[in-house]
């Protein structure tokens, strides 16, 4: 943060920072209407203080007297005109005009003092601006990505990635104290697969490739051959119970090379785990609690042991917790997860991000869980995101038409390497640069969508720079930045309120702390993406129309400094939630 960040420290700001309000103007409204409802002797009723999509309309706009007025039978013009008196009375300096309009809105104009105070604010806060402390003392903890051991690294994980990551990141904005946590699979029918393969062919393993090579032809002679599928379940048991010596140095060397590779790509991502629940660990607890618990909740049925859903809710369907072989199962080893998890790190909330196609499956958890871990139940919240694919489908690894996560990155990588290269700038650190793009890319076009929706990956649309995609995020900071550089040598500073001019950046960069915090409230990180994107496109409009950095008008052009140095920090802090680099040059 050379740039704007030494800039920032040298502003003399003609005004005075301390009186900036740090409270969200969204929030006070809110608080101030409900004061009058209860003045005015009106029943409290669920109005909303929103932003008007005009900005002539006014920076934020209620429906208050419509909804009030129905409940009472009044005029909600004439309700709204009273109710608007008793605002204006004790009007803050905040704000410039509170206007009554057709049918019953009441809408509010801030003064133009906010709003010059309100980019004092954010280089006063800097870093820091966006965040809250409304999560102050919750324990969060994060389970995603999720990638098994054996297995290769696949685009889906990159969703769980992208959308677990930001989600981290929101609680920790919103002042939740947060622990990453990655759950995976290192034991079970997958892992044998591989390993019998290994053993069966006699193929050397001298990197995750290989392994996840093993699983995929172990999956297919599983599905085709009895005698193979038969050599799995006993190759099953015994890295169970660790009984042969040739089974568990293949099966360790297969964990070590797949977990060495699944962290490499981690850190590509910016990802750092604070916890790593195995499911050589969870599966023998969850085994035993399930045990514990039978027939009291669980029950035996043709040599295994179930849960019978659909005996507390129709909805729900019968899971096999415990297999015939005596094995838990993928349900017996979360159940044992969740109090693990607990034990190690008391949390308030347990987020577990995963693909949609085990909603159901998580119903019938969940509904276990309740019955067992009550609390740890009601502490638990699944988010399902859908399917990354690319134009050619969707991908399956036990056949070995996997889309890795790795080749995804390094394809998007080469294809913005061929951008630079054709540039005819000269970019130092192309390499790290073009990752960093191909990185943003990849996280923006997972995130602009809500969680749940599937997402076809469009390389072109995901690699313009003309607006809706990482990289014009990253071209937007990257702009304001070279801006700042040059302006370094410029003393900068705020002119009075009253002679600041005003545009619609200064009316929308304010609103950056209610994005974080509806962010958190609605569990959207596109809300965040979208708000990004449009400060973003004004800034660039912004940009053509005007000279930033004007000789002959030194007040005007320190003004635009100061602007585009809270711009800079806004898109810096919003990528930092998202997790997208922000390359200072582009």
């Amino acid at each position: 943060m050379r740039g704007y960040e030494s800039l920032a420290k040298s502003f003399l700001f003609q005004i005075s920072l301390s009186s900036v309000s740090l409270i969200i103007m969204k929030e006070k409204l809110e608080a101030q209407i409900k004061d009058v409802l209860n003045t005015l002797g009106l029943p409290e009723v669920s109005f909303v203080v929103e932003h008007p999509a005009d900005l002539s309309h006014g920076d934020y706009s209620t429906n208050v007297a419509m909804l009030a007025g129905k409940t009472q039978g009044v005029n909600p013009l004439e309700l709204a005109e009273k109710i608007a008196g008793v605002l204006r009375q004790n009007q803050s300096d905040s704000l410039s005009q509170i206007i009554v309009a057709k049918p019953g809105f009441i809408n509010f104009f801030l003064s133009n003092k906010f709003l010059v105070e309100s980019i004092g604010g954010i280089l006063k806060r800097g870093s820091k601006f966006g965040s809250n402390d409304s999560l102050a003392g919750q324990k969060t903890i994060v389970e995603y990505t999720d990638a098994n051991p054996f297995k290769e690294m696949h685009i889906g994980h990159l969703m769980s990635n992208a959308i677990g990551e930001s989600f981290s990141r929101i609680y920790k904005w919103n002042g939740a104290e947060v622990r990453n946590a990655c759950y995976q699979g290192d034991k079970g029918i997958h892992v044998a697969r591989a390993v019998a393969h290994k053993l069966k062919s006699g193929i050397e393993w001298r990197n995750a490739q290989d392994v996840a090579a093993s699983y995929a032809e172990g999956s297919k002679s599983y599905e085709t051959e009895e005698v193979f599928k038969a050599f799995v379940v006993e190759i099953n048991k015994k890295i169970y119970d660790e009984s042969d010596k040739e089974v568990n140095e293949a099966y360790m060397l297969g964990r070590k090379l797949t977990l060495e590779y699944f962290e490499a790509i981690y850190r590509k991502l910016d990802t750092k785990f604070d916890h790593y629940f195995f499911e050589s660990t969870t599966g023998e607890f969850g085994k035993a609690i399930v045990h514990d618990n039978t027939p009291k909740i669980f029950e035996e049925s043709e040599g295994a042991i179930v849960y019978h859903g659909e005996k507390r809710d129709p909805a729900l369907h019968t899971r096999v917790f415990i297999n015939k072989e005596g094995l838990p199962t993928y349900e017996a080893k979360e159940l044992g997860l969740a109090k693990i998890k607990y034990d190690i790190y008391p949390y308030d909330i347990s987020i577990v991000v995963t693909g949609n196609e085990i909603n159901e499956y998580f119903r019938v958890l969940l509904r276990a869980m309740k019955e067992i871990f009550p609390e740890l139940a009601e502490k638990t919240k699944h988010i399902s995101h859908g399917m990354l694919r690319l134009p050619t489908g969707k991908m399956s690894s036990r056949t070995g038409d996997v889309i890795t996560a790795e080749w995804l990155i390094n394809e998007v990588k080469s294809k913005v390497m061929e951008k630079l290269q054709a540039s005819e700038r000269n970019i130092e650190n192309k390499d790290e640069l073009a990752e960093m793009v191909a990185v943003g890319a990849i996280k923006y076009s997972i995130l602009k969508q809500t969680p749940g929706r599937d997402i076809i990956f469009d390389f072109d649309k995901s690699l313009s720079f003309e607006g809706d995609s990482g990289p014009y995020l990253q071209y937007s900071f990257a702009r304001a930045n070279s801006v700042l550089e040059r302006a370094k040598d410029l003393e900068a500073k705020l002119s009075k309120a009253g002679d600041m001019e005003i545009g619609e950046l200064h009316r929308m960069l304010y609103r950056f702390p209610e994005i974080v915090k509806r962010s958190l409230l609605e569990m959207s990180p596109n809300m965040i993406v979208t708000y990004l994107t449009e400060i973003a496109s004004m800034f660039n409009k912004f940009y053509a129309e005007n000279i930033i950095l004007d000789e002959k008008n030194p007040e005007l052009s320190s003004q635009r400094i100061a602007l585009t140095s809270a711009l800079a920090r806004v898109l810096k802090n919003g990528m930092d939630i998202l997790a997208i680099p922000s390359p200072l040059k582009m």
